[in-house]
């Protein structure tokens, strides 16, 4: 594949880059990212994957876009509002760059469903707002040896996972320090309330991320979370350890 001189001028200040380069480039062309949900983490890393030249981006949700929404998922307006959110963002993604693929799948994500959806992307992006949906991911993800880069947002915090089980075989899984659904922990918005611009600073960090592991470049986030308090605008990253006793990681052994 040789890059066009269209793409060579769009995807100019990556290709300059050492890290990038034009073999880079065609990497991130090449590439195939599923986003699961389409929210306010869904819409920065939706818009960020596209413009980089994300050559096959599937986007799975199965809502409406309402009001309340429009503080914080930056991909929609108002003419959007009572419309399917998979196909509003599939439209604006297309306008961003009209040379990629998008696939949408506006449905809820199931064990049904789950493999025809996602067994042909390489990176899967968790920005969904419940742990339901982060567990099917995690499992699906691990059984299956795909790269999951999870985000979580909540009031002023935002968490940021790479599960790398492509390439790590001491990755450790989500269920490996969450073994269950935390007692008492809402992740929806209604109850918790969020600051709109914190979801776009983790699905920022997502996107890149997702970049790095397209690329093999830069310091993999796998094996850490990335705890960033908005407020104190504290910036942690924490060691996360495999758990030989995790329920999740013992199927698989």
């Amino acid at each position: 594949m040789k890059l066009t001189n269209k793409q060579l001028d769009k995807y100019s200040r990556q290709i300059i880059l050492k890290n990038i380069g034009p073999v880079g480039q065609k990497k991130i062309l090449n590439s195939k990212v599923l986003i699961v949900g389409m929210g306010g983490l869904g819409s920065p890393i939706s818009i960020y994957l596209a413009a980089a030249g994300v050559g096959n981006i599937g986007i799975v949700d199965f809502d409406k876009v309402n009001l309340s929404n429009l503080q914080r998922q930056i991909l929609f307006n108002n003419s959007d509002i009572n419309k399917s959110k998979t196909s509003s963002a599939l439209k604006k993604l297309k306008k961003i760059n009209p040379d990629i693929k998008i696939y949408e799948f506006n449905k809820k994500l199931n064990h049904l469903n789950i493999n025809k959806i996602a067994k042909n992307f390489d990176i899967i992006a968790d920005a969904s707002d419940n742990f339901e949906t982060r567990f099917l991911l995690n499992s699906y993800s691990l059984i299956n040896k795909k790269i999951l880069i999870v985000g979580a947002i909540s009031k002023f915090e935002g968490h940021i996972y790479t599960f790398n089980f492509k390439n790590f075989k001491n990755s450790p899984c989500l269920r490996c320090f969450i073994p269950d659904i935390p007692v008492g922990i809402d992740e929806n918005c209604d109850y918790e309330g969020i600051i709109g611009s914190l979801a776009g600073t983790i699905g920022s960090i997502q996107a890149n991320e997702i970049i790095k592991e397209i690329l093999g470049i830069g310091k993999t986030l796998c094996g850490n979370i990335l705890i960033i308090d908005s407020l104190k605008l504290n910036f942690r990253k924490i060691k996360l350890n495999k758990n030989h006793q995790c329920i999740e990681c013992s199927k698989y052994k």
